[in-house]
């Protein structure tokens, strides 16, 4: 069986001490480091580009899962894998194109995800998902951290669930936003593989024991 994931949301970490939060991740029982990238035209914020992610990059020892919330994301795909990403996921609302984005992602090397917005149906994956390696699911309307939780997403998961199985495909689903220990087991019932972890890790008293304790009620 899957063994289910932590991904810690760096998004939500002090970037003033990005390295001191990047060792405690790789030094935590997190699975994946995840980077949400924000352009300010596709989602009403900015994140952060490309010379940050190469600087997580240098210190990260765990897979780099990179989340694109931006516009036109097949122009950044080849400089996403130079500067040595593990998991590239692009909008459905943004791909007009979708096979084809996901084609050249997996062309440089890399997982290749989708994310669907709250509003965004499961169901127009169907003639897709076996060319998807990660699906994330948002759980809150994507821009912003530290939002509560779309209680509509435990129909969703199990929703997609069902669509992989049916369609015989390995993609994991992926939960990104508002997770935290009153959720994730619930989560992971629906079907969730990974749960993608800001606010609830970084503004947490002890972020390694919260990412540990996350894990066990997941396990």
């Amino acid at each position: 069986m899957q063994k289910k994931l932590v991904a810690p949301s760096l998004l939500a970490s002090d970037f003033a001490n990005l390295q001191r939060d990047i060792e405690m991740v790789n030094q935590s029982d997190a699975d994946w480091f995840h980077l949400d990238i924000m352009d300010g035209v596709f989602v009403p914020n900015i994140s952060f580009g490309m010379p940050v992610v190469q600087a997580m990059a240098k210190h990260a020892q765990k897979p780099l899962d990179v989340h694109l919330m931006i516009v036109d994301p097949d122009r950044y795909i080849k400089t996403f894998a130079k500067l040595g990403v593990h998991h590239l996921t692009v909008h459905y609302e943004a791909c007009p194109h979708l096979h084809r984005t996901l084609q050249a992602i997996k062309a440089e090397g890399m997982k290749a995800g989708v994310a669907l917005n709250p509003h965004t149906p499961v169901s127009l994956l169907e003639d897709i998902i076996q060319d998807i390696d990660i699906v994330i699911v948002m759980s809150v309307n994507p821009g912003f951290g530290g939002q509560s939780f779309i209680e509509n997403t435990y129909q969703k998961v199990k929703d997609l669930k069902a669509l992989i199985e049916r369609k015989n495909s390995c993609a994991l689903i992926e939960i990104d936003g508002g997770v935290n220990d009153a959720n994730a087991k619930k989560l992971v019932d629906a079907g969730a593989d990974v749960l993608v972890a800001g606010s609830f890790v970084f503004k947490s008293d002890n972020p390694s024991q919260t990412i540990k304790k996350l894990k066990e009620k997941i396990a």
